[in-house]
């Protein structure tokens, strides 16, 4: 049985929206609603990570992220799992989860990796990979399409952004599964047994920086970080904890928008109608299947001073969850939110890249990677049908899925 950092009774706040279960069971609508109505800063005194501020609303998530002086991602991390301080835990620092200044040069240090040339540079290449994956696909045969199409697509392109040798790639998958799963903290032997596997994932990178010290700078992400006066001198934690944050970053959110976009085209018909007559709105569709997915449901903020959000007094030292799935879900700013909506007219103020100086540096590779997607399922006409409803992941952080049985037909 895992061991709870904090029992928590039955009768716990029903607006508590960090329970596994909401998620794992997709119940997650009904009190998200609800707080932004009511309560769209709202204060969770007891749950499994502690106490916390879950802001709900577009607005207030905005005002938070535009002030990183007064909300740190460095005091408390970025997911709502406190750090358990033991005899036996690790930090591994991770740029995301660092503040100015030190947070701008490690950005910039990978930044290059996704500019607009490096999109066209690259764009032949996922086309192709794309294409040869869907062709391998079986017609009118059920398979699922998280293992089949959405992890084996991303888990490609993190071997090439990584220069990683290609017969391991699933590798990646499987470490990042095991560093993006919040809900391990909760058990000591899951904790002890999910450090190992990021050792091993440390070591088997420290073999390919060492391949590549000394030698002339190459477009990968080692490299980058080999050549760069802001990470060249990094630790091997602090090492570790960027390739976990990139490994996550670019594994579980394109690979979970991947799935919920074949699950929301297959749930929405009319708009599935609408994208397979005008296949110009495959542009606006990628904003919008990633509004409507979300696949990083929140990130956190500490408090480094006393402020007032939405009318309550925040404490410093204080942590808040940025519910972006939320955000993504506010009837203020989204009309008829939780439909899919193929032609929504501002798909692209989205929160699900975060907003400010974390906004998700890999955004325009995410986008190329799912339109290049829907493109090739439309050159091949190719609808894919929901057989059954998708096993999705039980935890409030990575929201995503662990299978979806579909179907292959002609439209």
């Amino acid at each position: 049985m895992a061991t709870m950092l904090h029992p928590v009774e039955s009768r716990a706040d029903p607006l508590d929206v960090s329970r596994a279960e909401l998620y794992r069971d997709d119940i997650w609508h009904d009190p998200f609603r609800t707080l932004r109505a009511t309560a769209p800063v709202h204060r969770v005194e007891d749950s499994s990570y502690g106490a916390y501020w879950s802001i709900s609303a577009y607005k207030p998530i905005i005002e938070i992220e535009s002030l990183p002086e007064i909300f740190s991602s460095e005091a408390g991390g970025i997911t709502i799992a406190d750090f358990i301080e033991s005899d036996d835990t690790v930090k591994m620092p991770m740029f995301i989860a660092m503040d100015r200044p030190k947070h701008t040069g490690q950005r910039r240090t990978v930044a290059p990796a996704f500019t607009p040339s490096e999109m066209v540079r690259m764009s032949d290449d996922i086309r192709r990979r794309t294409g040869e994956i869907l062709d391998g696909l079986p017609w009118g045969e059920e398979f699922d399409w998280v293992d089949r199409v959405s992890i084996e697509l991303t888990t490609q392109m993190l071997a090439i952004l990584f220069d990683f040798p290609w017969e391991d790639r699933r590798k990646l998958t499987f470490w990042s599964d095991w560093a993006g799963d919040i809900e391990l903290v909760k058990d000591e032997s899951k904790r002890a047994e999910r450090l190992g596997y990021m050792y091993e994932c440390g070591a088997y990178f420290k073999k390919l920086w060492d391949q590549k010290v000394g030698q002339p700078p190459t477009p990968d992400l080692i490299s980058m970080m080999i050549h760069s006066d802001a990470m060249r001198e990094m630790d091997h934690l602090e090492f570790l904890g960027n390739l976990i944050l990139l490994i996550v970053g670019g594994n579980d959110t394109t690979r979970n928008t991947m799935t919920g976009l074949v699950y929301a085209l297959d749930k929405f018909p009319d708009s599935r109608a609408k994208l397979e007559a005008d296949p110009s709105l495959i542009g606006n569709t990628v904003q919008e299947i990633i509004r409507w997915q979300t696949p990083l449901a929140h990130m956190r903020r500490t408090a480094t001073q006393d402020a007032i959000v939405g009318g309550q007094q925040i404490r410093a030292g204080e942590k808040l969850i940025l519910w972006y799935l939320s955000a993504n879900r506010d009837e203020s700013v989204f009309e008829d939110a939780d439909t899919l909506l193929v032609d929504r007219p501002n798909a692209r103020r989205h929160l699900a890249f975060g907003h400010g100086i974390h906004r998700c540096v890999g955004a325009r590779l995410a986008e190329l990677q799912i339109a290049t997607l829907l493109e090739e399922m439309a050159k091949r006409r190719m609808r894919v049908n929901v057989m059954r409803e998708p096993q999705r992941v039980a935890q409030c952080f990575v929201h995503g899925y662990k299978s979806l049985p579909v179907t292959l037909s002609k439209y």
